[in-house]
């Protein structure tokens, strides 16, 4: 019998551990995915892995890359970062031995872009183009989807090689899977379009593909639209059946997610209330059994605290925060969170800088993505 570990004395259900499918994290927050800039270009291998390093040296449960694509097709930009072959997993597994020498665990988010795809070979689901990015995409054939699932399921396979502690699949902000699941994107008349079911099948056959080519303790987290914010968007009741749905073919965490880049409704900004959508992710507590991630505005451990007090989420995923201080959870669970260097939501030099192709960084902390650089002590 092992002895019980005795609860934080300043957080204590943040600090809990938490069970997602065969690993153990050793608290309830999650560094959310966020593209940096540095998962493009092999010669920024360093510098990501360096990145992820400090976050995971100060302490948090669990690191979720940026997205990374599963083919050419899903690219977010020409010659973006992926998961395809034998090389892409030597390049990967450098940050996952970086963040593991650290005592880290992380998580690769698996992401196709879609129409949301800043090149000339990108596919969507329907005909409705992007507003926000150039280039006419192509509507999927039969054969081009069913390539795009197996692409899920062989990324998601080459991600355990490299090392990675789990996968999650991007179903939310408007990329591919997103576009399949919406009516305001999806305007298809075969069996991938139209009804609910219909428009589910991409994902439902994605993590089915998943399963068969990972180990089952291998996790597999559904970064689910919870609510989309758009036109013609989904229903919570076709919400709430998909993470069923999600549930029953074996996805073993849902980290919830807000709004589509196109939407016109401000969901991280600092105008928005800290913890303005909570709510949504707490109603699918009577829908499912696996534990659910909530997200944005999410920026104190007080708050995050409050939030896991009321027991229906199970943990808080926190992106520019940790961005603000990679420390934030160490500071926290020592009982230092006054020194916490609290994420203001200005979004200039993260979400600014990435919308324009600029590496990211923070107004609050400028050795963000640059640890390697802006060395601490450095005379």
């Amino acid at each position: 019998m092992t002895a019980q570990t005795a609860p934080n004395a300043h957080f204590p259900r943040l600090f809990e551990p938490l069970r997602i499918g065969g690993i153990t994290l050793d608290n309830r927050v999650v560094m959310g995915s966020m593209h940096t800039g540095l998962e493009d270009r092999l010669w920024d291998t360093p510098r990501l892995a360096a990145y992820y390093a400090e976050r995971a040296r100060g302490g948090v449960g669990l690191i979720i890359t940026g997205g990374f694509a599963p083919s050419r097709t899903g690219q977010l930009l020409p010659f973006a970062g992926k998961m395809t072959n034998r090389a892409d997993v030597l390049r990967h597994r450098e940050f996952t031995k970086a963040v593991h020498a650290e005592g880290g665990k992380i998580a690769l988010q698996i992401i196709h872009a879609g129409r949301y795809g800043y090149t000339p070979f990108k596919v969507a689901a329907g005909s409705e183009p992007s507003p926000i990015h150039p280039f006419k995409h192509l509507k999927m054939t039969e054969q081009i989807i069913w390539h795009v699932i197996r692409s899920f399921g062989t990324a998601a396979q080459l991600a355990h090689r490299a090392g990675y502690d789990a996968i999650e699949l991007m179903g939310g902000e408007g990329y591919l899977i997103n576009q399949f699941l919406c009516p305001h994107t999806n305007d298809r008349t075969d069996k991938w379009g139209g009804s609910t079911e219909n428009r589910q099948r991409f994902l439902v056959e994605i993590i089915k593909d998943v399963r068969r080519k990972v180990p089952r303790e291998f996790p597999v987290i559904l970064r689910q639209s919870v609510a989309d914010f758009v036109k013609n968007g989904q229903t919570f009741d076709e919400i709430a059946l998909l993470a069923k749905r999600a549930e029953e073919h074996g996805v073993d965490a849902i980290n919830t997610d807000i709004g589509w880049h196109e939407a016109q409704v401000p969901t991280i900004v600092t105008s928005v209330p800290r913890g303005a959508f909570v709510k949504f992710t707490e109603r699918l507590r009577d829908v499912v059994d696996i534990p659910l991630i909530a997200s944005n505005r999410i920026n104190t451990p007080d708050f995050a605290e409050e939030i896991l007090e009321r027991g229906k989420v199970d943990a808080v995923s926190m992106a520019r925060p940790l961005l603000a201080d990679p420390e934030f959870v160490d500071k926290a669970r020592t009982g230092r969170a006054d020194e916490i260097n609290t994420c203001i939501g200005c979004n200039q030099a993260c979400l600014d800088h990435a919308f324009v192709g600029q590496k990211v960084s923070c107004l609050l902390n400028p050795r963000a993505g640059r640890e390697t650089v802006l060395t601490l002590g450095a005379t």
